[in-house]
């Protein structure tokens, strides 16, 4: 178990770095991401940008428990 929480921690710590490349190439504003503004307010959920991250997760995490 501590193993795949320090994977995952270094995994969110390269994914941090990575981001203003990864913004770059559209991940955060794809299909199906959520933005809905009303005067002041305004709410942003990344749906599709969730989905993809979380299989790409799941494959690594398989990969490395082989």
């Amino acid at each position: 178990m501590s193993r795949m929480l320090i994977t995952f921690g270094l995994m969110l710590i390269l994914l941090g770095f990575l981001w203003p490349l990864l913004k770059k190439f559209g991940l955060g504003h794809l299909p199906g991401d959520m933005l809905f503004k009303r005067g002041g307010f305004t709410f942003y959920f990344p749906i599709t940008t969730c989905i993809i991250f979380s299989l790409v997760f799941t494959v690594i995490t398989w990969v490395l428990k082989r």
